[in-house]
């Protein structure tokens, strides 16, 4: 079990849920570049993970485009330049990725407007009013 880093939550991603895989990084870097994998590929089946199912269903339904439709969660991991320093990379993202679901949505109280919004609300219209009433025919023009 990998520990979550600064987490607010008792979750933990079991390491043997995790498929972590060393692929070759993209962008420029010299002849060292194609001969190396150092970036990592981390793949993550939420769908079958140990997670609370309230967890997971927020994790599948956010629409995240690095799942894939299946519910494993894909991450690539190239910033560094040592597959060592990809690894852990990859392991913060994906629990930064955990703790943005972890936590369920804050429920929207809904609020009252204010009196004085009201009145000027009100008062606008009323001056609508006047002013679209004032564009009708002339009274005494028959």
């Amino acid at each position: 079990m990998r520990g979550c880093w600064g987490v607010k939550h008792p979750l933990r991603i079991d390491e043997a849920e995790v498929s972590l895989s060393a692929i070759r990084a993209q962008g420029p870097g010299g002849q060292h570049v194609n001969k190396v994998a150092t970036a990592i590929q981390l793949r993550f089946d939420v769908a079958q993970s140990s997670l609370p199912d309230d967890v997971k269903q927020r994790w599948l339904q956010s629409g995240d485009s690095r799942l894939t439709q299946e519910g494993v969660f894909v991450l690539k991991a190239q910033r560094h330049r040592t597959q060592e320093a990809n690894r852990l990379d990859a392991w913060a993202r994906l629990h930064e990725t955990l703790d943005q679901y972890a936590q369920p949505p804050k429920r929207r109280k809904p609020t009252q407007p204010t009196y004085g919004s009201v009145q000027r609300r009100l008062a606008g219209k009323a001056q609508q009013a006047k002013v679209k009433q004032g564009r009708g025919r002339p009274a005494g023009d028959d």
